[in-house]
C-alpha cells in the first residue's frame, strides 16, 4: 500500500474512532427520557414493543462501526476504539461529577435542581452501561474474528449478524440489570425491557447489515483489498 493511502486510511479510521466514541458517550447521557414506536399490536412482560430509551438511538452505531474496523483494520483496531470509548465515558462521569457540585448563579438558565434532575443518575447509568458495554463489545469482537477466520473472509453477513446479535443480548440484559439493581428502573420492567430492547437492536442490526457491505466494499476498492485482507496502521 503506498504511503499517501496508509495517511487516508489512518485519517478515516481517526473519524471513525471519534463517531464511536461520541455514540457511546451521547448515549450514556440522554438515557433518561424514554420514547415509543408501536409497529406491532400486544405487549411483552407488560412493555409495549417498542418503549426504549432515546439512548438507544446511536448505541447501534458502535456495533457497525466496530464491526467496519473489525474487518477493515484488524482486531487490534477494533480494541482500541473500545478502549478509549471506555476511557472517554468515564472521562464524561468526572466531568458530570464536577459540574452537579458547581454552584448555579441567580440568573443561570439551568438552576441545580434542574440540572441535577437530568443528569444526577447519569455517573451511574455510564458505571452500569460501561460493564455492560465491555462485555458485549469484546464478545462481538471476538465472535466477529472467530466467523471472519472460520469462512477465510466470506460471508460478511453471517459473522456480522451473528456477533451483533450475541452482544447485543449481553449488552441488554447486563445494563437493564445493572440499572435495576441500583434502584434507576424498577424490576418489574426488566423482562419486558430487555426484550424490547434487544428485538429493536436485532432489526436494526439487520438493517444495517446492507450498509457495512457498502462500506467494505467501497474500503476494498479504494485501497485495493483482497477479501479477509486488513489495512496495518498501528
Amino acid at each position: 500500500m503506498k504511503s499517501q493511502q496508509r495517511q487516508l486510511a489512518a485519517k478515516i479510521y481517526l473519524y471513525l474512532a471519534a463517531l464511536f466514541i461520541t455514540s457511546l458517550v451521547v448515549s450514556n447521557l440522554i438515557f433518561q427520557k424514554f420514547f415509543f414506536w408501536y409497529p406491532f399490536q400486544g405487549e411483552v412482560f407488560g412493555i409495549r414493543l417498542f418503549e426504549l430509551s432515546v439512548g438507544i438511538l446511536p448505541y447501534p452505531l458502535t456495533f457497525l462501526i466496530t464491526d467496519l474496523i473489525s474487518e477493515i483494520y484488524g482486531k487490534k483496531a477494533a480494541n482500541k476504539v473500545v478502549m478509549a470509548g471506555i476511557f472517554a465515558s468515564f472521562f464524561s462521569i468526572g466531568i458530570l461529577f464536577l459540574a452537579n457540585h458547581v454552584p448555579a448563579i441567580e440568573n443561570s438558565p439551568v438552576d441545580d435542581g434542574t440540572f441535577e434532575k437530568v443528569f444526577s443518575l447519569s455517573p451511574l447509568a455510564v458505571f452500569a452501561s460501561m460493564i455492560a458495554y465491555l462485555i458485549a463489545q469484546f464478545v462481538d469482537i471476538r465472535i466477529y474474528h472467530f466467523w471472519k477466520k472460520l469462512t477465510k473472509g466470506r460471508l460478511l453477513w453471517l459473522r456480522n449478524n451473528f456477533s451483533t446479535f450475541a452482544s447485543q443480548f449481553l449488552d441488554t440484559f447486563s445494563v437493564i440489570m445493572l440499572l435495576s439493581i441500583f434502584g434507576i428502573l424498577p424490576w418489574n420492567l426488566f423482562f419486558g425491557l430487555v426484550l424490547s430492547g434487544f428485538i429493536f437492536k436485532i432489526i436494526v442490526a439487520a438493517l444495517d447489515t446492507p450498509l457495512l457491505y457498502l462500506f467494505v466494499w467501497l474500503f476494498r476498492k479504494k485501497f485495493e483489498l483482497e477479501i479477509g485482507e486488513e489495512i496495518s496502521i498501528l
